[in-house]
């Protein structure tokens, strides 16, 4: 009698969303969570553009005015007692970059609901106080704020070991940071460490916010998507974070008045480059 044939076992291999992400994007993977996208670079610009139309049907310029220019008004009473701010003016406006992804959170609730035909009053950005993730939005959002604290204090950090100390006035700090070797020192070694914060930033908030407002997921599973994204899209989403910070930069010129335009417009477009990179979720 001949021996029977092993019984052969045939296993399917399900390739989940991500299982052919590159490493370390692979890593990052868990079952069940939100498929990422590859784009273009003119998907980039189409986001851009969608952000301005939204604005346009939109306009929230004032409310952002209405947050702006109180805070300044602090920093420049502030500065009236002491100048020790002084070389913290440029962090902190560097550092809308830092908290720019939860201010933004009632833009993407706007472009949500715009999005599924819904009421788009002003008044609806508050609705994002509802959405399921309002947890895990004010988690994520307190590590936002945390880099930033971080980023203010290095940069103060950084300003003494240099110059050690305050600036005894304005002029006199303008000339040290324009006139001598420790001013392009710091110049050079504050934009590269505020680089490597805002590189942070960038990554693990991409779509991280927006898919907390959009979906009900952990504060976990939308960082890890956002890096994932931001592995698989380098070229895009450095794109993306040059654009935001030329726009921050030239929001700020005069005296922060773009800021009240381009901060809305950034956000808008935000959400409709977390549409780009994300798939949409499956009806249930």
């Amino acid at each position: 009698m001949t021996n029977p044939k092993p019984e052969m076992h045939i296993v399917d291999h399900v390739l989940y969303p991500g299982a052919e992400l590159r490493w370390p994007a692979s890593v990052l993977w868990r079952d069940g969570e939100p498929e990422v996208r590859k784009i273009m670079i003119a998907d980039i610009w189409e986001s851009l553009a969608q952000g301005v139309d939204d604005f346009r049907a939109m306009p929230t310029h004032v409310f952002f005015a209405c947050i702006i220019y109180p805070v300044v008004g602090i920093v420049l009473a502030r500065l009236l007692f002491g100048y020790e701010l002084l070389p913290l003016i440029y962090p902190m406006a560097a550092g809308f970059a830092l908290l720019g992804p939860l201010v933004a959170i009632g833009l993407y609730e706007l472009s949500r609901r715009r999005e599924l035909g819904l009421d788009i009053s002003p008044a609806r950005a508050l609705d994002v106080l509802h959405r399921p993730g309002i947890g895990a939005i004010w988690r994520l959002g307190i590590v936002l704020a945390a880099i930033f604290v971080g980023w203010l204090y290095t940069a103060n950090l950084i300003h003494t070991q240099i110059f050690g100390g305050e600036a005894s006035s304005p002029s006199q700090f303008w000339n040290q940071l324009t006139t001598t070797a420790k001013g392009t020192q710091l110049i050079i070694v504050g934009n590269v460490v505020g680089f490597v914060f805002a590189l942070v930033v960038l990554v693990i908030s991409v779509v991280s916010f927006p898919m907390l407002v959009d979906r009900d997921v952990s504060a976990a599973t939308a960082v890890r998507t956002s890096v994932r994204a931001a592995i698989e899209n380098p070229v895009p989403v450095a794109l993306w974070g040059l654009i935001v910070a030329i726009g921050l930069l030239l929001g700020t010129v005069p005296f922060l008045v773009g800021l009240a335009i381009v901060l809305p417009i950034l956000g808008h477009a935000t959400w409709h480059l977390y549409r780009q990179l994300v798939e949409p979720q499956t009806p249930r």
